[in-house]
């Protein structure tokens, strides 16, 4: 089921998220729906939080292949490295910018069946990564913008390319 995207600035996306203590049905379809809501909204990543539910839980779709994680109750083991780059989210359309984040992370989670597994990333996957646990943190991407750029801006970019 598509849910609606919470937007900027509902109290639920500043709260940082309880931990999930029981993977049930309502997870599972909780994770599904958040799927299906990130395809509609052509997202690479959601957090619950994002579709109004305060729980410890995201998504990203990885590499080139779009591999989706499912990460419940992540945990941040390690971050190095330094890069800068264009974000957006789907809870502020029209807002674009740029954002510096570690290059490289390794997280801690669990997965739907209840297992716990570590994943490494770097780049842009560990960037959607960040992005999408800084939201189970009440930690919003604009707030680490150095440069705010229009959709002009960003269209004159993708043409050059």
């Amino acid at each position: 089921m598509i849910r609606e995207i919470v937007k900027h600035p509902a109290e639920i996306l500043t709260q940082v998220c309880k931990e999930v203590t029981e993977i049930n049905e309502e997870i599972i379809t909780l994770l599904d729906d958040m799927y299906e809501t990130m395809v509609e909204y052509d997202g690479m990543g959601i957090a619950a939080p994002q579709v109004n539910v305060p729980l410890r839980i995201a998504i990203v779709e990885l590499g080139e292949e779009r591999t989706l994680i499912e990460m419940i109750n992540p945990t941040v083991i390690e971050t190095s490295g330094s890069s800068v780059d264009i974000e957006g989210c789907l809870s502020f359309p029209g807002l674009y910018g740029e954002v510096e984040r570690p290059s490289y992370v390794k997280i801690e989670a669990h997965d739907r069946y209840g297992q716990v597994y570590q994943l490494e990333a770097v780049d842009y996957d560990a960037r959607c990564i960040l992005h999408e646990i800084d939201h189970l943190n009440g930690i919003l991407f604009d707030s680490k913008i150095t440069r705010v750029y229009t959709e002009e801006e960003l269209e004159e970019m993708f043409e050059e390319e």
